[in-house]
């Protein structure tokens, strides 16, 4: 058993086992932003395609989802599957138009359509602007298991980013993965090797995308709201904090730099604003002496792969 594997089993464990020492909704907010930069880095990291706006994808999942369940009475987990496919869809899309560009234009044109795609939001009825979507109902997932209770909710969060982050590293160590690897060292070798670059572009931001629609969507049924915050570039800014704290380009590196963040978010609420400030602090600090991110700097103390 590999050591990536062993670290994995333990992830496990301790997720099976956090609700009973940590508040459960802290850790359900914590996975589904999880599951978010993890998405978020198989495109930056395994692509090397900086997205400025992917949280049109989290947040466009989420009013789906909610207006899905609420609007149309789906069971939740038709409800996660519809939040999915339109952010999939959306990820078409915006992949189609953004992935002609590379570099800091790419990123330009990510942030240019998730502003659009925030307006939208803005706009139209279905969404309820700045009130978002309220009092989604949770309701039973395959019919049987009650949302209601916090408890059966957060094991079914946890079964669904677990399944997210399962096929994330598949991904990864697939010969899809290596072919994205390859992009990211040397696009134009790759090209002369006969791949179909911009091909396989498209499927990883659309697979990106449609991730972070399952932890949109996800997060909208626990949460039971749909709002702008979900949209708004601060969030697509949030996630790049993330990953790069937790580490670009490893496989748990977005797990701890989610935790990490959104942990800072909930115990320093009571500082206001101030908060944004200790997180551009941390986030200084860690850029110049954690530049692999904290899990990329075990890494290299382990000299294993994480």
């Amino acid at each position: 058993m590999g050591f990536q594997h062993r670290v994995m089993i333990g992830l496990g464990a301790v997720g099976i086992l956090a609700p009973f020492v940590v508040y459960p909704i802290f850790l359900m907010k914590a996975l589904c932003f999880a599951l978010f930069a993890a998405a978020f880095n198989l495109l930056v990291g395994y692509v090397g395609l900086l997205s400025f706006g992917h949280a049109m994808f989290l947040g466009m999942a989420g009013y789906a989802a909610g207006h899905a369940a609420k609007v149309w009475g789906l069971p939740p987990e038709l409800a996660i599957l519809f939040g999915t496919a339109v952010a999939a869809a959306l990820g078409l899309v915006v992949g189609a138009i953004a992935i002609r560009r590379q570099g800091i234009y790419f990123a330009m044109t990510t942030l240019a359509l998730a502003q659009m795609v925030y307006f939208f939001c803005l706009q139209v009825p279905f969404t309820g602007g700045e009130d978002g979507i309220q009092a989604i109902p949770r309701g039973r997932m395959f019919g049987f298991l009650d949302l209601a209770d916090t408890l059966t909710l957060y094991y079914v969060v946890l079964a669904i980013v677990a399944a997210g982050f399962l096929l994330i590293y598949r991904t990864i160590h697939s010969p899809f993965g290596q072919i994205l690897k390859a992009i990211r060292e040397n696009e134009p070798r790759a090209i002369s090797l006969g791949y179909r670059v911009d091909h396989y572009k498209l499927l990883a931001f659309i697979l990106s995308a449609a991730l972070a629609g399952v932890a949109g969507a996800t997060k909208a049924i626990v949460f039971q709201l749909a709002s702008l915050t979900d949209v708004t570039w601060q969030m697509s800014g949030e996630v790049v904090l993330m990953t790069l704290l937790g580490g670009l380009g490893t496989v748990f590196g977005p797990i701890a730099g989610a935790f990490i963040v959104i942990a800072l978010e909930t115990y320093l609420a009571q500082m206001g604003s101030w908060v944004l400030v200790i997180q551009g602090a941390i986030f200084v600090v860690c850029v110049l002496t954690f530049r692999r991110g904290v899990v990329g700097e075990l890494a290299r103390l382990v000299n294993r792969p994480l």
